[in-house]
């Protein structure tokens, strides 16, 4: 019998209980085998000159393809530890306008990506070819080609020629204008998945906890919105605004000037355009969804942990955008 006087330590605490991890999602592998396949048969097609423009789309899809199997073994978050049922593509997409806690609570269950991702890729392409069909492919490349002269990266004479027939053939020939559109997808998944990793590297630096897929699905339809309205806004001046007043370059993204880029000129000052030209409506409304995004749609995220990786990855991307006009300033004069 021990001596009641004598002191007893406390037992030790217990290990911190982590969130139960749900299935991985296999229903990705058929898919995504399906992408790697015909990735690697439009580019043998390709190589053997039967299809025009697909090698490098056909190694795009491959990518994807590869990269999709490879992220199907990240197990999703367990779904039944939410009583909420998953909400329809539909509330998804229309409430993140009006009731975005909703959507990013529901996405910490039911990290569900694909409807974001579509709606997206779709108002993406449809104003790149708008943009192109208005601007005319021939001024698009001869500009692009004219600036790619002046920079520190100017290829041979030869080549450059063959650079701008094979730039003025995948801006004309249909089946390499749908090409270009199929890389769209390709390029939006991957950035989404780049930005997802590094969102969940930043909330675990932070002490938050969250799963590969609900920071995906946070990036989506925290990018959603201001896509949406970019694009729409962006084809209304489109055909508004004369071809010649519209920069070949710099407007291909967006036509939309709700940022302070508007006080310099990009010829005269580029690397101070684009430092300008982060201070927006849109832009600041889209860090406020994703800070929003990764705090409601993750597992203790905090308001600190959530703005901390917001403006960590933003960062990122704006020193990157900054040493890029530095090297090329001549594409955006």
């Amino acid at each position: 019998m021990s001596d009641p006087n004598q002191f007893q330590p406390p037992p030790p605490p217990g290990a911190p209980q982590l969130p139960s991890a749900g299935p991985r999602p296999a229903k990705l592998r058929p898919v995504a085998i399906g992408l790697a396949v015909a990735g690697l048969l439009i580019l043998v097609g390709g190589i053997a000159k039967i299809l025009p423009g697909g090698f490098f789309t056909g190694l795009a899809f491959l990518f994807w393809g590869l990269l999709l199997v490879g992220l199907s073994f990240i197990r999703l978050p367990d779904e039944s530890v939410s009583d909420e049922p998953p909400m329809s593509p539909v509330q998804k997409v229309l409430g993140v306008f009006y009731e975005p806690t909703r959507v990013f609570r529901n996405l910490r269950a039911h990290p569900r990506w694909v409807a974001a991702f579509l709606v997206i890729v779709f108002a993406q392409a449809i104003y790149t070819v708008a943009f192109v069909q208005r601007v005319t492919p021939e001024r698009i490349v001869n500009y692009t080609m004219d600036k790619l002269a002046d920079s520190p990266i100017k290829p041979p004479p030869e080549r450059m020629e063959k650079a701008k027939d094979d730039a003025m053939l995948q801006a004309k020939q249909p089946i390499q204008r749908v090409q270009t559109a199929m890389k769209t997808f390709v390029g939006v998944f991957v950035l989404g998945a780049i930005v997802a990793g590094l969102y969940l590297v930043c909330i675990m630096i932070f002490g938050g906890r969250m799963n590969f897929w609900q920071a995906l699905a946070v990036y989506f339809y925290a990018s959603l919105p201001v896509v949406l309205i970019s694009k729409l806004l962006s084809l209304v001046i489109l055909f508004i605004k004369s071809p010649d007043d519209i920069h070949p370059i710099l407007n291909q993204e967006t036509l939309v000037q709700d940022n302070l880029g508007v006080l310099f000129n990009p010829a005269e000052h580029p690397v101070l355009f684009v430092a300008a030209s982060v201070v927006g409506v849109l832009s600041l409304y889209g860090l406020w969804l994703r800070a929003k995004g990764l705090q409601n749609g993750g597992t203790k995220v905090n308001g600190t942990a959530a703005w901390g990786a917001t403006i960590i990855v933003f960062a990122i991307w704006f020193l990157f955008a900054l040493s890029i006009t530095a090297i090329f300033p001549s594409f955006i004069s």
